[in-house]
């Protein structure tokens, strides 16, 4: 683990944040992982198969779980394949990397170095290690930097991505600190959750969202601004909203469900939350 010689959590806000990553050990986010080692920490999108629901008991658990992370995984691969073509000898960054999952695809992917920061020192150590179980540590690292100060080089990167972490920062800070490091005609991608902003503030249920992840969830027309603002230019953007609501309706029915289930599919399915993968270049 490496990490930078001043505080990683610079406010009061930040230290609460990677104390809750410290002690977070949610079963929807191991159990998941353990089916094959790739531990992810965001949601998931397509259909699920419906047959999974059908077993009993241990079986049927074991079936929705495999099914879930199958999702999970699938929106992990989504958000890769909008990097666009990466070669062996370029460097990646996974801003907000979680337990470590979407990383190592990454370097599965292209073959290229990746590196993953977060502020939280249990993820960082947990994501290391499954990196040195993989015999990848030298291509595949974790640090406990904070994502809008990373101390990394300018123009380094030729992609960064947050996959469902933007929610923790301001997007202006996030998005000068990601032009900074990457090269020119570089490309962020994001997947993210935001409220929908023509119908007024935040939802009672996207409330109830930022409530239980002590998050604070941005409108979408804030990304767009925070974007151009610093030099990006989106180039694609694809809702995924439809795409998420059966991994929820999912989960709902798991073992692993925790309670905001309720909250996500309510705030989808009236419209005042929006699902989406954003990918821009940096000019």
């Amino acid at each position: 683990m490496t990490s930078v010689a001043r505080p990683v959590a610079r406010t009061a806000y930040q230290q609460s944040v990677a104390d809750y990553w410290n002690a977070e050990k949610d079963p929807v986010n191991l159990r998941l992982g353990d089916v094959d080692g790739l531990y992810h920490h965001h949601y998931g999108i397509g259909d699920y198969d419906p047959s999974v629901l059908d077993g009993r008991g241990e079986d049927r658990d074991k079936a929705i779980i495999a099914e879930m992370h199958r999702l999970e995984t699938a929106q992990s691969q989504f958000l890769l394949r909008h990097l666009g073509d990466i070669g062996p000898t370029a460097r990646l960054l996974d801003a907000g990397c979680g337990r470590g999952g979407t990383s190592v695809q990454a370097h599965q992917r292209f073959g290229c170095r990746v590196d993953g920061i977060s502020i939280s020192e249990q993820q960082v150590e947990f994501a290391n290690e499954q990196a040195r179980l993989r015999g990848i540590d030298g291509a595949v690292q974790y640090h406990l930097r904070n994502m809008l100060d990373t101390g990394f080089e300018s123009g380094d990167f030729a992609g960064i991505w947050n996959n469902e972490s933007t929610m923790y920062v301001d997007l202006h800070d996030l998005f000068a600190e990601h032009a900074r490091q990457l090269a020119p005609g570089g490309r962020f991608v994001t997947i993210t959750g935001c409220y929908n902003d023509l119908t007024g503030g935040r939802s009672r249920a996207v409330s109830q969202i930022d409530q239980h992840y002590i998050c604070n969830i941005h409108a979408r027309g804030d990304y767009f601004k925070a974007l151009t603002a610093n030099g990006f230019v989106p180039i694609n953007v694809v809702d995924l909203t439809e795409a998420t609501i059966p991994y929820w309706e999912l989960r709902e029915q798991s073992s692993v469900a925790t309670g905001i289930e309720g909250p996500f599919l309510t705030a989808y399915r009236e419209g005042s939350f929006h699902y989406l993968l954003i990918a821009a270049d940096r000019v």
